[in-house]
């Protein structure tokens, strides 16, 4: 008896000890399931999404340089990572003297996604200048979007949608006070802390583009201002970071007169520069094209044809409230600059203009009489009625 008890004791040892042995398995990256290193990675130090979120921050969080390795035009600067500094991997060694001193700085690599290799690229060449704590997040720009986390624009972004005419809204979000001395061109002042109060500033097109900036990167005041308009509903709000010094450092303050016009969304000084026509309540061509050149966040442009019609094009800047929507949405429509109408004859933008003398308040409403023909690629030609 005792012998069986023994044979049976030792087979049980002797396949416990032929079972393979199972621990807990601890995950220290949230992607580690999904992002396997690669041949040619930086595989020394991979982050995900949580750990880069814990690093950026307005203001910069200290002893940490977010490095987006993208080509700058076409990729940094419509959309990066708050924060971060443009150190294109094609130009690494002509622009070193932007990495810092402290060799120690935590230095974050980013691309554009898994199959970008110019963040990796960039990682082996600090680590060969010796800094020492260098870290990549493989998953990049696509994941950081995708994440609905807070994105950037560059300088360079908002002066060619400046010199594009393109659709958005340039929000200046410090007090007004400040922001009197002196705005970048295009933009309306919400002060943030009278964000609530003037909501109606804000376009009706929730996916409107809205680009928030304020005193430099030291400064909550856009950020808190994008916070907000996420809540309301806005799809597309960005952020320009280095603000209002970096722009003056680049472009120079404007002119006392044009920081006046800015300062009030520009009705003052819009309001002479647009000429009466020969109808009542409409404007010259001509005025009307040089304030629209020269300064075309100064007016609102509102084409007031079916969306069948501006679909096939449309003048580029310009929101369409097709005239049997207008009654209802003229409480949209700002009061603090001129709203000028079109469409292809002069007719249903009379309308427009009469529905608003009528129904529109503060409105400063006005229209252009004229023939336009309107392409698809945005521009147009306009000859006025004789």
């Amino acid at each position: 008896m005792r012998a069986r008890q023994l044979s049976l004791y030792v087979a049980i040892l002797a396949s416990l000890a032929a079972a393979p042995m199972v621990f807990p398995a601890t995950v220290y990256a949230a992607d580690a399931a999904t992002i396997q290193p690669k041949d040619g990675w930086y595989n020394k130090a991979l982050v995900d999404f949580d750990f880069v979120s814990q690093n950026v921050s307005i203001p910069p969080k200290k002893g940490v340089m977010i490095i987006d390795s993208r080509p700058a035009a076409r990729q940094y600067d419509p959309g990066h990572i708050p924060g971060a500094i443009n150190i294109p991997d094609s130009q690494f060694d002509k622009l070193v003297d932007k990495l810092p001193a402290d060799k120690a700085t935590l230095l974050l690599f980013y691309c554009g996604g898994l199959e970008c290799m110019l963040s990796h690229n960039s990682a082996f060449k600090a680590e060969k200048l010796g800094y020492t704590n260098i870290k990549v997040y493989p998953a990049g720009s696509p994941e950081w979007k995708a994440k609905g986390a807070q994105i950037s624009v560059s300088a360079a972004h908002i002066k060619k949608l400046i010199d594009e005419k393109s659709p958005y809204v340039l929000v200046d979000a410090r007090p007004k006070r400040v922001a009197d001395k002196g705005m970048i061109p295009t933009a309306i002042n919400i002060s943030d802390t009278e964000f609530d109060k003037q909501v109606d500033k804000l376009p009706a097109d929730k996916a409107t583009p809205l680009i928030y900036y304020c005193g430099g990167l030291e400064c909550v005041l856009s950020d808190n201002s994008a916070a907000k308009a996420k809540k309301l509903g806005y799809t597309n709000v960005l952020t320009y970071p280095p603000g209002y010094p970096e722009w003056e450092k680049m472009h120079g303050a404007p002119a006392p007169a044009a920081a006046a016009a800015a300062a009030t969304g520009g009705a003052a000084a819009t309001t002479a520069a647009l000429v009466p026509g020969k109808e009542k309540g409409s404007v010259t061509v001509a005025s009307f094209e040089q304030v629209w050149k020269s300064n075309p966040g100064s007016i609102m442009l509102v084409d007031v044809r079916d969306p069948k019609e501006v679909a096939s094009g449309t003048i580029k800047g310009s929101v369409n409230i097709p005239m049997n929507e207008l009654e209802k949405k003229i409480a949209t429509l700002p009061t603090d600059k001129p709203v000028v109408f079109v469409c292809g004859t002069g007719a249903r933008s009379g309308e427009a203009y009469d529905t608003v003398k009528l129904l529109g308040g503060k409105v400063q409403a006005s229209f252009i009489d004229a023939d336009i023909k309107f392409n698809a690629d945005g521009t147009y030609s306009m000859v006025a009625k004789k």
